[in-house]
């Protein structure tokens, strides 16, 4: 057995770990199963967000697709569900996986708010995925050689603990203060957060003309992009 593999049994028998995977999968289960209930019920999904938002626009359009938009919800209900069950979480994980890419993807092209929150429920379910590498490694296309029942020659012990929550801290850290400054500008939640942004901006201006684009105007996100970086280097260039 490699280095790595005695690691990973390690981990899986410790309380710790034991109990982040529990609370891993309890949050991905409370990810989706309102938000699939809402779908269900036939209602919109995120209400509060303006249609002219960009991915207003995308909600609106996905509630207008009829069973579909209810198939969706049945799905992440289903997911919800299979999660929770110790026997199927490995299943529900598998499933959940790529849904979460295709959000989160959604919600960087969109300059979404809440890009943070999904990025932070896609590293949990990548966790969730290694945690059960075991089940993992015969779907992969490689020859799985037969090894012998763990035995742990160099265990780590709390260091094994440290390392990880303590670079758990790092990246979470990274991603909270790395997503501050990923855009310039954005579309906010609505278009009293996104004058907000104005305030502080190099290019009040601009930014105005860019909120008015979007909630006003209810032009694509990169129609207005275009508009605000012209507006800007217009700015940059009369300064010079």
């Amino acid at each position: 057995m490699s280095r790595i593999e005695e690691i990973y049994h390690e981990a899986k028998s410790d309380k710790w770990f034991q109990g982040f995977a529990l609370f891993c999968r309890i949050v991905l289960a409370a990810s989706f199963f309102p938000t699939g209930l809402v779908k269900v019920m036939g209602e919109r999904f995120a209400e509060g967000l303006p249609s002219n938002n960009p991915l207003g626009h995308y909600f609106d359009a996905l509630y207008l697709t009829g069973y579909y938009y209810t198939f969706i919800g049945i799905a992440q209900i289903i997911i919800a569900i299979l999660i929770l069950i110790p026997r199927t979480s490995f299943m529900g994980v598998l499933m959940y996986f790529p849904v979460i890419v295709n959000i989160c993807v959604l919600t960087y092209a969109t300059r979404f708010a809440g890009t943070r929150a999904n990025t932070m429920l896609l590293l949990a379910c990548l966790f969730l995925l290694l945690w059960n590498y075991d089940r993992l490694k015969y779907l992969l296309p490689f020859k799985q050689a037969r090894t012998d029942p763990p035995v742990i020659k160099k265990p780590l012990g709390i260091r094994l603990r440290i390392i990880f929550f303590g670079g758990s801290i790092a990246i979470l850290s990274f991603i909270i203060i790395g997503t501050f400054y990923l855009w310039e500008i954005g579309p906010c939640n609505s278009e009293a957060e996104c004058r907000n942004q104005c305030f502080g901006s190099k290019n009040p201006v601009a930014c105005e003309e860019f909120c008015d684009c979007i909630y006003k105007d209810g032009r694509p996100l990169d129609s207005c992009l275009a508009a605000f970086n012209k507006k800007k280097n217009i700015r940059v260039s009369n300064t010079k």
